[in-house]
Parts: structure tokens; C-alpha cells; sequence
């Protein structure tokens, strides 16, 4: 296969137009019941939106639920192959501060230390992310430690969105009809609630919403939400003698309840864990919010009747009506929808082969819109976007990995995906 010219002039659009993304406000909220789920959302949607009616794609639509969908024309003679898609999201994740984003670029990086803020001392250090080491002679994006990058996903957007420019300024590489397809909302677990599979209109997908360089994913958590309400009595604290109902301390006591050893920080491979991501409480009323993870269906199902149970016996304890839990399914493992169907796992696996990346076949720790679109009809498994750290003040990305991305999606694209 023809090795892809990639021009310096071609990297520094995809290098820029990440850095584009990443400053655009866009964190998703669970709280929210809208769609987007934040006002913000609709900053980078509409920016998004206008970019690729600019380049030229074709029936570029931005629907009243934040979702875009757009398309490359096929330049096939005869054309008779399937339309594919390539899928990522905007929104970066509640868990970190997603505003005022500032990236820094790092030419040629040394394998040391980086100082991300003068100010605050704020540093990137291999002692404590060793996969630093990997990148030695590579470019760099880092946040300036205030906030998280947003790597996660804007990386998989600027790579679809640069691999589409490319396609149609080369037309001399042969491809059918490929839709293109941006999502609110991923990070909160409802990215592909209200995507419309008919209307994209391709026989499979890829999420472009991976790691590091190689990663090709088609098995994920089993995943669900929950948010476990605790009610106390608030008295005056002289006279709380055989009154008082401490609703913080019951919240204390019920997060004890739950296995220390099946945590995010404690487990790893195909282990499932529970994860208290955030809590409130005073005397009268607290709150906790889990996600609950794991691969294997059936102990998913049992992790989903052990909370309850808890949340139970705390009934028991202190009186009915004491606590409350509600438990939102959000997407499941998407390994058993690609039985008979592992040609779209080998024309990725083959595509990045290609494009000189060793294919990682793995387990994701976590899930994509792939997840449920898979479910929905539209088989979508996952590959890398470059991103490292998620979530967090120590994210970063390589331009370089991001450039194989943008190779990666081009080999698909002109795959022989009849065979």
C-alpha cells in the first residue's frame, strides 16, 4: 500500500486545530437532564459544524440534540462497497476543571521533568508517569497543570476531522462513502443516547477515543451509574441526646460497607470495581454518586444487587426510609456483538499495520459511544486517539500519535472492506 505523504504542513494543521478544541470550553454535566447537558456543549458543536461545512464535506447536519453528522463522498467509479463511519466526541469529562484550557507545546521532548506552571510549580514528571519515557524526540501537548487537556476525545475529533481534509485534498486515494459522526455528553455515559444509527447510515464504525498508539479495542466495562441518598435528622447538637440522625456519618459508614480491595486504584486486567466519584453531606442530607464497572455480565449483575443490599441493610439499621439508591444502566460489554463479524477488527488491525503501529488488541478499562452504538445496530469498536492521563491536570497528547491516527483512519477508509 502507498505510504501516506504527511507533510509538516499537514501536521501543523492537525497540531492546531487540536489546540483549537482543547481551548473550547466543553464539559459535560451529570446533573443535567438536557441534551447537550451543557450550554458550552454547543460552543465547539456549532464550531465544529461551520469547520466542516468549510472544508467541504457533504450533508453536514448539527441536530437539535448537539449530534453532528457529516460525509465524504465516495470517489469510486463503481461504487459498491459499505459506507463506514468514524465517530468521536466533544465533550471533556466533569471530574477535572475543563475551563480556560491552556496547552503547551514541548518540541522534541528530553525524557525529564516538564514545568508546566512557573507559577505553581506544577509538574509532568517521568518518576511518576513513567510512559513519558515512550515519547523521548516527540512533540508534546500538556495542559498548564490548571486544568485537564481534553485529549479525551478532541484528539479523536481533530484526527477524523484532519483525515477527511486530507481525503478530499487527495483524491487520487480511492474510497467509498464514509460518515463522519461527533457526539455530546460521552464522558456522563450518554454520548449515543439519541445518535441516530439510520441516519448515519454506515454498515460499521470505529470510535476514534483510545490511548496510546496501537490500541484497537472491541470488549469494555459493563457499566452503570448510581447515586445513593442518605436522610438524617438535624437537631440542635445540645440537646441531639437519642434524636439526632447524622445523614454525614451514616454516608461514612455506607461507603465502609462497600470492598476497599475493588476500587478504581486497586484493581486492574478484567477486575470491576466500584468508584465513589463524588460526595456531599451535612447532618441532614448526603449524597453519593458510584459508577459501578465490570467485563464479565453476570458479576456486573451482582455488583448492581450488592449496593442495593447495602443500601438495604442501612434501611434495616436506622429505620426505613433512611436511604435511597437509584441505579441507571448506562452501556454494556460490545465483545458479543462482533461474533461473525471480526473483518471489521482485521481491517483496522491492518490499516494500522500499514501505517507501521503494532495493533494492541485489549480490553478497554472503561467505555466509549462504541459501546452502545454497537447495541443500537451499528458495530463500533475502538481505536487509539493518543491521549495519555485522562481526566486530569497531567493529560498529554503526542502530535505524532495523533499523525498515525490520521494514517490509520485514511488506510480504512481505503480498505478493501468488501473482503
Amino acid at each position: 500500500m502507498q505510504t501516506i505523504d504527511f507533510t509538516l504542513e499537514w501536521k501543523l494543521k492537525l497540531q492546531n486545530r487540536f489546540i483549537n478544541y482543547a481551548k473550547i470550553y466543553s464539559t459535560s454535566d451529570p446533573e443535567s437532564e438536557s441534551t447537550p447537558s451543557t450550554a458550552q456543549q454547543w460552543n465547539i458543536a456549532k464550531y465544529i459544524f461551520e469547520e466542516l461545512k468549510s472544508l467541504g464535506l457533504e450533508n453536514v447536519e448539527l441536530d437539535g440534540n448537539g449530534y453532528i453528522y457529516a460525509y465524504i463522498p465516495s470517489n469510486l467509479e463503481h461504487d459498491d462497497e459499505p459506507t463506514i463511519g468514524f465517530i468521536a466526541h466533544y465533550d471533556t469529562s466533569p471530574d477535572f476543571n475543563g475551563e480556560n484550557v491552556n496547552p503547551q507545546i514541548w518540541d522534541n521532548y528530553d525524557g525529564g521533568d516538564l514545568l508546566l506552571n512557573k507559577e505553581t510549580g506544577f509538574t509532568l514528571s517521568p518518576d511518576k508517569f513513567e510512559s513519558l519515557k515512550d515519547y523521548v524526540g516527540k512533540t508534546l501537548i500538556t495542559t498548564d497543570g490548571t486544568s485537564l487537556l481534553g485529549a479525551d476525545d478532541k484528539a479523536g475529533v481533530a484526527e477524523i476531522v484532519t483525515a477527511a481534509e486530507f481525503l478530499l485534498a487527495h483524491p487520487e486515494i480511492k474510497h467509498g462513502r464514509i460518515a463522519i459522526g461527533f457526539t455530546p455528553d460521552e464522558e456522563i455515559g450518554r454520548g449515543a443516547h439519541k445518535f441516530d444509527v439510520e441516519k448515519f447510515g454506515a454498515e460499521w464504525a470505529y470510535t476514534m477515543d483510545g490511548s496510546e498508539a496501537g490500541e484497537l479495542e472491541y470488549e469494555n466495562f459493563n457499566a452503570a451509574g448510581a447515586v445513593v441518598k442518605i436522610h438524617g435528622l438535624s437537631v440542635h447538637p445540645g440537646y441531639a441526646f437519642g434524636k439526632m440522625v447524622n445523614a454525614a456519618l451514616l454516608a461514612a459508614e455506607f461507603v465502609k460497607t462497600l470492598p476497599e480491595n475493588e476500587t478504581p486504584a486497586t484493581t486492574k486486567g478484567f477486575e470491576g470495581f466500584f468508584h465513589l466519584t463524588e460526595m456531599s453531606a451535612d447532618v441532614s442530607e448526603a449524597k453519593l454518586q458510584y459508577i459501578i464497572r465490570d467485563h464479565d455480565s453476570e458479576k456486573f449483575e451482582a455488583r448492581k444487587r450488592f449496593i442495593q443490599e447495602k443500601v438495604d441493610e442501612l434501611n434495616k439499621k436506622y429505620g426505613e426510609g433512611t436511604a435511597e439508591i437509584e441505579v441507571k444502566e448506562q452501556y454494556r460489554n460490545m465483545k458479543q456483538q462482533f461474533e461473525g463479524k471480526m473483518h471489521i477488527i482485521d481491517i483496522a488491525a491492518q490499516a494500522m499495520k500499514d501505517a507501521n503501529v503494532e495493533p494492541k488488541i485489549k480490553a478497554i478499562r472503561g467505555g466509549t459511544d462504541g459501546a452502545q452504538l454497537s447495541y443500537m445496530g451499528l458495530p463500533c469498536p475502538n481505536i487509539f486517539a493518543g491521549g495519555m492521563n485522562f481526566h486530569g491536570p497531567y493529560e498529554y497528547v503526542a502530535l505524532e500519535t495523533m499523525e498515525k491516527a490520521v494514517k490509520v483512519i485514511v488506510n480504512i477508509a481505503r480498505a478493501v472492506k468488501k473482503k
